[in-house]
């Protein structure tokens, strides 16, 4: 595939500039503004997403006495057919807007959440209930939430996205302790019947607080053709391929790693509490490591920063297995951290980046459906090798090899504005 911009998108100076500079038209308060919303609107997806709907399963399953491999079914068929939210959502947010398209996302994952909360029982109703928080919530506004820092920032969204990431990890952080202690002193519907204010506030919020790209007087100017190429022009090139590609490997190994991370640092002799404490660790350095990657980003390719993480988590994987010492995994924590910060700071900012703002919903709708297809699918493949060979340990010896040759190609992938061409005819 190559990488050679079409004529949609090469533009003239002026153009260029243009579709670099959405803050100033914006506006820098606005601009920024924006990206603390973005944050808030990734945290509204939090009953949408494995972190939230383990903070209830236990209590859930109880509640409803439902079978624990019926209900991994449920989730993971609700997860696999939920990502194809992604398109339609990525798709309404550049044909009708961001505002307006977020809100009804949030009003309608409002209901779903509390029809959850009162739900008496049965199979189907919960399968049902489950896509749709999960293709709402997981699927449909995570990608209103990195739309809406790409199409404030255009393509000088780096710096911007590491202090989303950032606001995404004290939000979320924030967010655990509380609900988790809902459930634990009130159960698992209170819990999930107050998060319902939060979400119609939220839509409200998004109502009379975004702020669009291009926006006079409450009037929308249509985008350029000359802004950004279109999803099937950006399909048809190799960033594309390789940035969605490698992300959505890391997501595979990330969510089946972190499901079964406590039984994986079993197997090593490390016992609960240190696994606690690993997460603790993990999470500083994952911090560190987006506001670094935020700083790296303006001196230094996006590629090339992608594959140096993909080669700290390569190198991780194939060190776990033969550590002995808590020192050991303290480095083994650090660096892995920091390989997820890099990551989740360059999957925010490459797509506004690569292809520009005009197509941008769908183009970032279309790498957030493979993220969340393979994430779902991550726990499977682990826990399937786990059963067939009695240990995790060949899976990882396997995983780092493909984190390499995806760190290889990438190195030597350039975005599409850095490859030379000559004018178009």
């Amino acid at each position: 595939m190559s990488d050679t911009p079409t004529p949609a998108r090469i533009v003239d100076s002026s153009a260029g500039d243009a579709a670099s500079a959405s803050p100033a038209r914006l506006g820098a308060l606005a601009a920024w503004s924006n990206v603390v919303l973005a944050a808030l609107l990734m945290l509204a997806t939090l009953p949408g997403r494995t972190q939230g709907l383990r903070l209830i399963t236990e209590p859930l399953l109880k509640d409803l006495a439902l079978d624990r491999v019926a209900y991994a079914n449920i989730n993971l068929w609700a997860t696999l057919l939920g990502s194809a939210f992604c398109l339609p959502a990525g798709w309404l947010i550049d044909r009708c807007g961001l505002r307006w398209t977020t809100a009804a996302i949030l009003l309608l994952l409002a209901g779903v959440v509390w029809q959850m909360s009162v739900l008496a029982g049965g199979v189907t109703i919960l399968f049902i209930l489950v896509l749709l928080t999960r293709a709402l919530g997981q699927s449909a506004l995570s990608v209103a939430s990195i739309s809406t820092v790409g199409k404030s920032f255009g393509l000088k969204a780096e710096w911007a996205t590491a202090v989303y990431s950032v606001l995404l990890s004290i939000f979320f952080i924030a967010a655990f302790v509380w609900v988790g202690g809902v459930v634990e002193s009130r159960g698992w519907r209170v819990a999930w019947g107050q998060l319902v204010p939060g979400l119609l506030v939220a839509a409200g919020a998004v109502v009379f607080l975004l702020r669009e790209p291009g926006t006079v007087g409450g009037k929308t100017d249509a985008a350029s053709p000359a802004e950004g190429l279109t999803l099937g022009q950006a399909l048809r090139t190799q960033t594309f391929w390789v940035f969605a590609g490698a992300t959505a490997l890391f997501g595979l190994v990330s969510s089946g790693f972190g499901l079964f991370n406590e039984s994986i640092l079993a197997e090593r002799g490390f016992d609960q509490k240190t696994f606690h404490d690993t997460l603790a660790v993990t999470t500083l350095f994952a911090l560190l490591g987006q506001m670094l990657c935020g700083w790296l980003s303006l001196r230094r390719r996006l590629a090339h920063l992608l594959a140096v993480a993909l080669l700290l988590y390569a190198g991780g994987l194939c060190a776990l297995p033969f550590m002995t010492t808590l020192n050991q995994l303290w480095a083994f924590a650090a660096i892995f951290g920091v390989a997820a910060g890099f990551i989740t700071v360059i999957f925010f900012a490459i797509w506004g980046r690569a292809f520009g703002r005009a197509h941008l919903g769908r183009i970032q709708g279309a790498a957030q459906m493979l993220t969340v297809f393979a994430s779902a699918i991550g726990p499977l493949v682990f826990a399937r090798s786990h059963a067939a060979v009695g240990s995790y340990s060949p899976l990882l010896f396997s995983l780092a090899p493909l984190l390499l040759l995806v760190a290889g190609i990438a190195w030597c992938t350039r975005l599409p504005d850095e490859t030379p061409t000559s004018s178009p005819a």
